[in-house]
């Protein structure tokens, strides 16, 4: 893993967290909007080729 990746990674890990949190108390919106959040992160910290 690059050193540059260490940060986004830790934010993608809480908000599945956050989703998680929220899934136990049954606040779908929450759980929906986190994962949101965590696939968009992922997507644009990990995209493979290209450039923004």
């Amino acid at each position: 893993m690059k050193y540059t990746y260490i940060f986004p990674t830790i934010l993608i890990a809480l908000d599945v967290l956050s989703a998680i949190v929220y899934g136990f108390s049954k606040d779908w919106r929450q759980v929906i909007y986190w994962i949101a959040a965590a696939t968009l992160s992922t997507c644009v910290t990990y995209r493979q080729g290209g450039t923004l």
